[in-house]
């Protein structure tokens, strides 16, 4: 597979943000900061615990001087801090790229109504959805210029994916708050969008039962009859957090090569 090329620029030269929930190298996140970098971004990493940062930590050293912060989304002391420190540095920020979620894989298996657990919901809901809610005030209060921000979701926010169960139930919730964020801050000059991407090479992928097979469905039903690129989203997100994106907010963007439009699939090749 050869290496993915992201667009260089001046897009973003400039601008200041935050980037949360990159993983790996695999990371939507971390192709997104990639592609910011390359247009003239400077970043800053937030981390959960230690185990994560030595895995970042030389990933983001490859795009230059590290600025990493610990953040646990669960604990408002750390968020606190995380943006104190923020503030410190830089004393105003221009975007958020928010990429965390989380559900137990005993909950991404099976029967959704069978397997959901009263305490999954409450993780799942507090990860994936609160998060952004709370990250997004945080951040606003250190945008007084305006300012943009992105979060993740996938089509099992809006139809019924095999696996995804209380996952989907918690992108929706997350949708759903990007449109009411994008209300009320809309009159301070922050736009606040979501991607849904189509299914990728992920950690996330990986924890869903049935992954390979949605990768593989993703590809034959779509109508470009390609996998999902990472170009294509970090493109997508770069234009949401670019000036490009001027009057574009509570939107959510598809990238997965039009898997979402697709009713039926096609049946010629049955034919």
């Amino acid at each position: 597979m050869s290496e993915t090329v992201f667009p260089a620029g001046d897009l973003m030269k400039g601008k200041r943000g935050l980037v949360m929930g990159v993983a790996n190298k695999n990371s939507i996140a971390w192709g997104i900061a990639q592609q910011l970098a390359a247009q003239g971004a400077e970043l800053a990493f937030s981390y959960q615990d230690d185990a994560l940062e030595r895995r970042v930590r030389p990933l983001v050293e490859s795009l230059g001087e590290p600025f990493m912060i610990k953040a646990d989304v669960t604990d408002d002391a750390s968020m606190d801090a995380c943006f104190k420190q923020l503030e410190d540095k830089w004393g105003t920020i221009d975007f958020l790229v928010h990429a965390i979620a989380f559900a137990g894989k005993d909950e991404l298996v099976g029967s959704f109504t069978e397997n959901t657990t009263r305490e999954g919901w409450r993780r799942a809901m507090e990860i994936s959805a609160f998060s952004f809610v709370d990250a997004g005030k945080r951040a606003s209060h250190l945008m007084p210029n305006g300012g943009s921000m992105v979060t993740l979701t996938y089509l099992g926010s809006e139809r019924v994916v095999p696996s995804y169960n209380v996952m989907g139930v918690a992108k929706a919730a997350l949708e759903a708050s990007t449109r009411y964020m994008a209300r009320d801050l809309g009159p301070s000059g922050i736009r606040v969008n979501a991607l849904s991407a189509g299914p990728m090479r992920t950690l996330a992928m990986a924890g869903i039962s049935g992954g390979k097979a949605l990768m593989k469905t993703g590809r034959e039903w779509s109508m470009m009859k390609e996998d999902t690129r990472m170009e294509g989203v970090a493109g997508a997100a770069l234009y949401l957090l670019s000036d490009l994106g001027h009057s574009c907010t509570g939107e959510t963007l598809h990238v997965d090569a039009g898997f979402h439009a697709v009713a039926v699939p096609s049946m010629e090749d049955d034919e």
